[in-house]
């Protein structure tokens, strides 16, 4: 792709917008402002990102933030994942979080420079986690969870899952990665992970939500499965937010 402002790039988005595809995407996110979707659908998103990448006009687009549409957001995520040195992918992470309101781009944002790199990444996740921006700290635990649960798990990680200042957020999207975060822990290290459970660590919603999510893992056995069923907490659970 040639482009020549920033302009040029908003309208070839918009020239690939489906409006069809725009409901769905907006149902989806209810945090999102419906009008700042377009419906504009992965694949197209990336092969532009992948034609911008390296480009004068690619440059322009990531350094002008914040940007107006999701999509716009969806392209700037798929950009930085192409930035091959890590203390560049780490410096445009930081500029970008900021202005990350969804999950969708806040999960979607996973630059290959940090592949292969956990020891230098870990300070940069745990950083994002104590950040008060829910997105933010919903990306860090989504790093740990990518790259800190298989060959490189430490049972402090689950600790600092655990900790107050991130599991007892009153927000909606950071507690579903926790929960999500535990499930895979589950999956990857159930003996380090049960006590989680068993022990009533996690407020009751992350709690079921945790095994809810476990449970439907097709790599943890049904005798897990049944273990964790039976943990499950009845009656009033904990309220949170779906607010950014």
């Amino acid at each position: 792709m040639t482009v020549d402002s920033i302009q040029t790039i908003r309208e070839a988005l918009l020239a690939q917008a489906d409006e069809a595809y725009k409901a769905f995407q907006a149902s989806l996110m209810p945090t999102v402002n419906p009008d700042t979707v377009m419906g504009v659908r992965t694949p197209i998103l990336r092969r532009m990102a992948k034609s911008l990448y390296g480009t004068e006009g690619g440059e322009k687009f990531l350094g002008d933030l914040p940007h107006a549409y999701f999509e716009e957001n969806q392209l700037h995520a798929f950009l930085i994942e192409s930035i091959s040195d890590f203390g560049a992918a780490v410096t445009a992470v930081d500029g970008f979080l900021p202005c990350v309101d969804n999950w969708a781009t806040c999960d979607q944002l996973s630059p290959k420079a940090f592949r292969g790199s956990f020891s230098e990444l870990l300070p940069h996740i745990r950083r994002w986690m104590a950040d008060p921006a829910p997105y933010t700290c919903r990306f860090g635990l989504g790093m740990l969870m990518r790259y800190g649960l298989r060959e490189d798990f430490d049972p402090a990680f689950l600790e600092e899952a655990a900790a107050s200042t991130v599991v007892e957020r009153e927000h909606y999207y950071v507690r579903m990665m926790v929960a999500w975060f535990f499930a895979t822990a589950l999956t990857f290290q159930f003996d380090e992970t049960l006590p989680y459970v068993t022990g009533g660590r996690l407020p009751v919603w992350v709690h079921n939500k945790t095994i809810q999510k476990a449970c439907e893992s097709y790599r943890i056995d049904q005798e897990k499965k049944a273990l964790l069923r039976s943990l499950r907490v009845s009656g009033k659970t904990d309220s949170i937010s779906l607010s950014e």
